[in-house]
C-alpha cells in the first residue's frame, strides 16, 4: 500500500498507516466524551484539548485535528465542524476566557475548509466560515472589540461589543493575516499573507496591505 512515499518505503507506509488508525481510534474515543460526531471516523491526534460540554461541540464527518489543537466550547451557540475540515497544528479556537462571566458566541466551520497551523480564532463574537475556504498559518480572528469612549474609567472595566465576522464559500487566506471584529469576507475572495483586515471585502477581490486594501478583482 503506498501512501504517497518514494516506491518501495515500507517504512514510511508503515508509519503513516499507524498514525492514522492511531489518530481514528482517538476520535472514536473522544466522540464518545468530549464531542458529538456526525460520523465515528474523524482523526483526533495527540495533544489536543477540548473544554467545554460535549453538546457544544458538533464535529462532521472526516475531520482531522491535528497535534496541540486548543478548542474551547463554552460558547452560547456552540463549537460547529463540518464535514472534511482540517485544524492544524497548535490552532486555538476560543469564545470565552477562563474566567469571565461573559459567554461567547461561538463558531461554524463549513465544509472543506481548513484552519492553518499556529492559528488564534476568538469567537467570543459568532465567526462563521463557509465552505472551501483555505486559511493559512497564524491566522488571528478577534470577534470582539473593546469599549473605550469613556477616559475616566479603564478601557478593562468599560465592556465589550461583538459584530462577529463571516467568511464567505471558496476564500483564500495567506499566512500572518489578521481579520478585526465586524468584517464580512466575499465569496471568493483572496487575502494576502500579512494583511490587516478592518473592513469589508468585495466577492472576489484579492486585497493587501496594513490595513488590506484592494490590489484588484479577480473578475476583471
Amino acid at each position: 500500500m503506498q501512501l504517497g512515499y518514494p516506491e518501495g518505503d515500507k517504512k514510511f507506509d508503515t508509519f503513516v498507516l499507524t498514525r492514522l488508525i492511531l489518530t481514528i481510534v482517538r476520535g472514536l474515543f473522544y466522540s464518545f466524551f468530549k464531542m458529538k460526531v456526525a460520523g465515528r471516523i474523524v482523526s483526533i491526534a495527540k495533544g489536543v484539548t477540548f473544554i467545554g460540554p460535549r453538546t457544544h461541540l458538533i464535529i462532521g464527518k472526516r475531520c482531522k485535528i491535528e497535534e496541540n489543537v486548543l478548542i474551547h466550547s463554552v460558547c452560547k451557540r456552540k463549537i460547529i465542524l463540518g464535514d472534511d475540515v482540517t485544524i492544524c497544528f497548535g490552532a486555538h479556537i476560543r469564545p470565552s476566557g477562563y474566567w469571565n462571566k461573559e459567554i461567547g458566541e461561538g463558531l461554524k466551520i463549513g465544509n472543506k475548509s481548513s484552519i492553518g497551523a499556529y492559528s488564534y480564532i476568538g469567537c467570543a463574537g459568532y465567526i462563521d466560515i463557509g465552505n472551501n475556504v483555505m486559511i493559512g498559518p497564524r491566522i488571528t480572528c478577534i470577534a470582539e472589540n473593546h469599549n473605550f469612549d469613556q477616559t475616566n474609567i479603564p478601557i478593562n472595566e468599560q465592556g465589550v461589543n461583538r459584530k462577529g465576522i463571516k467568511i464567505c464559500d471558496n476564500v483564500w487566506i495567506g499566512a500572518n493575516v489578521t481579520i478585526l471584529d465586524g468584517v464580512n469576507i466575499g465569496e471568493g475572495a483572496i487575502i494576502a499573507a500579512g494583511a490587516v483586515v478592518v473592513k469589508n471585502v468585495e466577492p472576489f477581490a484579492i486585497v493587501g496591505g496594513v490595513p488590506a486594501k484592494l490590489i484588484k478583482n479577480r473578475k476583471q
